[in-house]
């Protein structure tokens, strides 16, 4: 199956949207190329706004938009999104509750080698924490597309944080299980539950295909809605689990972690493992190095979860 950035997906799944719907806009902060909707700017130049290099005005102006009916998407990377405009996102946005999602490109490590000023490892604990701020985390371009057409049905402030590249699909063109607010059970297993979400949920589908070959049963969650939270899918798959461990691209604390956790101790008290990125600048590298130095592969997760079931 071909590969798609997911960034690309929410491009095309916005203009196929835009042929009917005429309320769409699309902002970017000088993001356009960066963020794959130059065809969208090309073909639908009234329902564009490029703001330049102004992340705040970026979402101020979306969520003026947004209080005049629009239906505002405003793409910027994540890194800038979540931190220069933090204060326009908690009070423009989520406090007045104005119809636009933000769009986080290249989020994680995606910029690589340009180093901890253009990662984004806090979005998720930064955005979460403001109230009525929705975060998701798509795996691949086929959930990142039911993602776009289900909000696309609702009028509610959103963060969408998505990487740079192509990654490997998670799912299958035509089979594709989604339900808003609701995680994906990927597999099932009784020996360890393995929650995750963004690009990390393909490298623990495969990390449960290596423990079946040593005997071990897992559960794969992909929590693409970090927030709201499916509780009621972390407690059964924490209660027919021995431990759990959570993945992600992210720093170790509040994100998708610490919620599980919160959950689980609370709920369920099992053994939780949280497999994130060091509390410290990341490696310079591709986003592949940095994952397989800090063993957020595939290997990686399959020996952490062997360990603590054995």
């Amino acid at each position: 199956m071909s590969k798609i950035a997911n960034k690309q997906m929410i491009c095309e799944a916005l203009m196929e949207a835009a042929k009917t719907d005429k309320d769409i806009v699309a902002l970017c902060s000088d993001s356009r190329g960066s963020g794959s909707f130059t065809p969208f700017a090309d073909t639908y130049p009234e329902q564009f706004v490029e703001t330049g290099i102004a992340e705040q005005n970026l979402v101020s102006i979306a969520a003026g938009l947004a209080k005049c009916g629009k239906k505002a998407y405003a793409v910027s990377p994540a890194c800038f999104l979540s931190t220069r405009s933090y204060e326009q996102a908690k009070v423009d946005v989520a406090y007045s509750n104005t119809n636009v999602k933000l769009i986080g490109i290249s989020g994680g490590v995606s910029y690589g080698a340009l180093g901890m000023s253009h990662h984004s490892a806090q979005d998720i604990a930064a955005m979460s924490a403001i109230p009525n701020m929705r975060v998701y985390i798509p795996s691949d371009h086929l959930q990142t597309k039911e993602l776009v057409k289900a909000l696309l049905k609702d009028e509610k402030p959103a963060y969408i944080r998505v990487g740079r590249n192509a990654v490997d699909p998670t799912y299958e063109e035509g089979n594709v299980p989604f339900e808003m607010d609701k995680a994906t059970v990927v597999c099932e297993g009784t020996d360890v539950a393995i929650i995750a979400c963004g690009e990390m949920v393909k490298p623990a589908k495969d990390a449960a295909a290596i423990l079946k070959e040593q005997g071990i049963s897992a559960t794969v969650l992909d929590m693409y809605c970090v927030k709201p939270l499916d509780s009621a899918a972390v407690v059964k798959a924490a209660e027919n689990a021995k431990a759990v461990i959570t993945v992600e691209e992210h720093a170790p604390f509040g994100g998708l972690g610490s919620m599980v956790a919160q959950v689980v101790g609370s709920e369920c008290p099992r053994k939780v493992i949280n497999m994130s990125l060091p509390d410290a600048p990341v490696i310079t590298g591709t986003s592949r190095e940095v994952f397989d130095y800090y063993g957020l592969n595939a290997e990686g997760i399959a020996k952490k979860a062997a360990e603590l079931v054995k």
